[in-house]
């Protein structure tokens, strides 16, 4: 008989107990091998699926060595079992459900007992679990309830992988999405596929002819379909797409909450909403005014109002549950995958102009310097009573407002005054400011690339950006002060390591670093004023990038380094953070607002969440990346041939990364497809030297190279340098290392390599 998942599973689910009559629970690897009549090379292949389904939590293991189904709780429950961590009650227990359940009642409710980690060396016991886990755990029932103890914490299930399905001469084949993937796979045997499906596989543990064998798990669609670049990069970054039909019956249910004592009328306040001409949802407004107190005599007054995203979603229901898991919006060039349904992004929570709206508001007070001198936090019914585009800002602050900017053209002028205030005090805070070009993916309604713009950058973007910054201060700032524990958004200083790399670079471009500064925003900002007007600019401005940390949620305040703030949580925007979300709930429930506010069991989970939402955001950038790379590999697939202006912005023993000046693109030249000779990585000047000759390409050198290959469903991009390499001298640590003597270099016997050739 065929070993495959599914002979297995039935093999154990009914073959552990045949009869009804006994207590069975399992079978053991040699009675299933004799019910299978698996003999021979055949119980390699047995142990190997057998593993599998341990792994993925289909089969648990006893104390006998028996296997047996996960899906169902013996009569004592006192056996092991594969759990998921639902969730962390009011009480602070950890909560847990089996994975498995075909029965037609609820899962239970399963208390997870779990050991501590050492104490006061900030250790996590590497059996700890949190919301998401799944873990194989011990069962005991008690008068008091069911309660397990961890055995070993799992993955989170089978590892699977996005491909697609690829037709040659030797059949079918299944080749990963991924970029960079090397090898294809054979579709196991009776794989309902066809060419250019996209498929959802994992891989069997066995092979044919020395190539490996994949189980397709489904088929998702098909490549051919214009809009496949972004369903591929939202499966391959495992971001979940669409709601449950609780979540879309719960936002259907939803209405506008009234006025009351907890929420102000503020529908006459003058908001206005800028953003993008494409934006979907509004969800921050502003306003800003002259203070009129003689206290602050060319003050301002600004308001920031955010759509009040905590009203209608409260702690622990199905519409929160599923924000949480998604952690954020995910932005493609064809499509949004929204954190929340549509009612609510794009309608309730949607600062639409003369609608209705709830929102959260923070009315800051700046001194004729910009310095903020307080700030108020309050709930609200707004009105917004103009929505522009960033566009029709710009011309406003120009004075050639267009007919929707005119009515409002006075308010965009305070608004515009103010921050002119507070881009003097912006100055003297010094953030890091690094302007690089953003290209956008222009797509007709197929899903076809048209082309690659720039995205403008005007006044009116810094504008809104500076107002949503000090937003965010404030938040941050009010709940500290309150003693309210938060979730900052945190960027750390750079590591000194990169610093130094950074340090030792820079001598190649005639610029220099001292290490014995302090490192700060301010120093960089010189540095990269410096390399303005040398054409280096860009160059400078990348180097630095790559000495930044990722910036992170955290409960634990350590500042924002880049944007050279001591406080800083993110407020602004709850229709599409979770972070912003959980920012509003803290501000309610210490600002006594009404309903809404943070729950208990919120606050013993701050730390689990944040790490969570963390996690989902480096996915979503991940899948934005791939998907604009894939799009823009698609729309040069048939340019194969053509030169290309370019800059290297990446050099590595394999070779080197490249942008593109036209479109942006990123793309790689492997070091073996360059030149006549053997070209070494030098990692302090960021370069590749040849061997024989010296002659170098450098981080940040501009050149033109050549596309010789495009792959569209990985995104990837292979390019053949045409520039010779800049001359110059073998470095003496590179020279040792190969045994260089004189124009080549030398074998263990003294006598010369021979070039290598392409």
């Amino acid at each position: 008989m065929k070993i495959n998942r599914e002979t297995l599973i039935e093999t154990v689910r009914s073959g552990a107990n045949p009869s009804k009559l006994g207590p069975k629970t399992g079978m053991t690897k040699r009675e299933i091998a004799r019910v299978l009549g698996v003999t021979g090379d055949a119980r390699r292949e047995l142990r190997l699926a057998l593993g599998e389904l341990m792994r993925d939590g289909t089969f648990v293991r006893d104390d006998r060595k028996a296997y047996r189904m996960s899906d169902a709780l013996p009569p004592s429950m006192a056996n092991v079992m594969v759990l998921d961590i639902d969730h962390i009650d009011d009480q602070g227990d950890v909560i847990a459900v089996p994975a498995k359940w075909d029965k037609d009642d609820d899962k239970p409710q399963i208390i997870v007992k779990q050991k501590q980690g050492r104490k006061n060396r900030g250790h996590r016991n590497a059996n700890q679990v949190s919301v998401g886990d799944r873990a194989l755990c011990r069962l005991k029932t008690t008068e008091t309830g069911i309660y397990a103890t961890i055995i070993k914490k799992l993955d989170d299930g089978p590892t699977s992988e996005v491909g697609f399905v690829v037709k040659g001469g030797r059949g079918l084949r299944i080749r990963p999405a991924k970029k960079g993937s090397r090898f294809d796979y054979i579709p196991q045997k009776g794989s309902k596929i066809n060419d250019l499906d996209i498929v959802e596989f994992e891989l069997s543990g066995s092979r044919h002819k020395g190539e490996r064998i994949a189980r397709v798990i489904k088929v998702i669609g098909s490549a051919k379909h214009g809009k496949a670049a972004s369903l591929i990069s939202l499966l391959e970054h495992n971001i979940p797409t669409g709601f449950s039909d609780k979540e879309l019956s719960d936002a259907k249910a939803l209405t506008l909450p009234k006025i009351n004592k907890y929420r102000k009328d503020l529908r006459d306040l003058p908001l206005l909403t800028i953003d993008p001409v494409d934006a979907k949802d509004f969800d921050d407004a502003i306003f800003a005014k002259p203070d009129d107190s003689p206290k602050n005599k060319d003050g301002h007054i600004v308001w920031v109002a955010i759509a009040d995203v905590s009203a209608f979603v409260l702690p622990g229901s199905a519409l929160d549950k599923g924000a949480f898991k998604r952690g954020n919006s995910v932005y493609l060039p064809d499509r949004v995958e929204p954190m929340l349904p549509e009612e609510i992004s794009a309608d309730l929570c949607s600062l639409c102009p003369h609608e209705d709206r709830a929102c959260l508001v923070v009315k800051m007070r700046f001194d004729r310097n910009g310095d903020k001198i307080g700030h108020t936090f309050m709930r609200g019914l707004m009105r917004s009573h103009a929505r522009l585009t960033y566009a029709q800002a710009q011309t406003a602050f120009e004075n050639n407002p267009d007919e929707t900017a005119k009515p409002v053209a006075h308010i965009l002028a305070d608004i515009y005054t103010a921050y002119k205030a507070l881009l003097s005090a912006r100055g003297r805070r010094a953030p890091l400011d690094i302007e690089m070009p953003e290209r956008k993916v222009v797509l007709d309604k197929k899903g076809r690339v048209t082309g690659i713009e720039v995205k403008d950058r005007f006044d009116a973007h810094k504008l809104v950006e500076e107002f949503m910054i000090q937003a965010n201060v404030c938040a941050a700032q009010a709940l500290e002060r309150a003693d309210t524990p938060l979730i900052y958004r945190v960027h750390e200083p750079p590591e000194m390591e990169r610093v130094q790399g950074l340090s030792d670079f820079l001598p190649a471009l005639d610029l220099k670093w001292s290490m014995g500064e302090r490192t700060t925003t301010k120093r960089f900002n010189k540095l990269i004023e410096q390399a303005r007007g040398r054409d280096l600019e860009e160059t400078v401005s990348m180097s630095v990038l790559r000495t930044q940390m990722k910036a992170f949620y955290t409960p634990q305040n350590k500042g924002h380094f880049g944007l050279s703030l001591t406080h800083y949580a993110h407020f602004t925007s709850p229709i599409r953070r979770y972070a912003d979300l959980m920012v509003h709930r803290a501000l309610v429930k210490t600002f006594d607002l009404g309903d809404g506010g943070t729950s208990a069991e919120e606050l013993t989970r701050l730390k689990e969440i944040s790490e969570h939402i963390s996690s989902t955001e480096r996915s979503a950038m991940a899948a934005e990346r791939d998907a604009k790379d894939r799009y823009i590999a698609a729309f040069l697939a048939d340019r194969i041939g053509a030169t290309f202006k370019a800059r290297i912005t990446g050099v590595t023993n394999a070779g080197l990364f490249v942008g593109l000046d036209e479109t942006g693109a990123d793309g790689f030249i492997p070091a073996r497809t360059i030149g006549f000779e053997h070209f070494a990585f030098d990692e302090k000047s960021k370069s590749l030297i040849g061997m024989d000759t010296g002659g170098t390409y450098h981080f940040g050198r501009r050149v033109e190279v050549k596309l010789a290959e495009a792959k569209p469903l990985q995104g990837g991009l292979l390019f053949e340098i045409l520039t010779k390499p800049e001359k110059g001298k073998l470095p003496k640590h590179l020279a040792n290392r190969s045994g260089r003597s004189g124009g080549g270099y030398k074998g263990s016997k003294g006598s010369k390599h021979k070039r290598r050739r392409r």
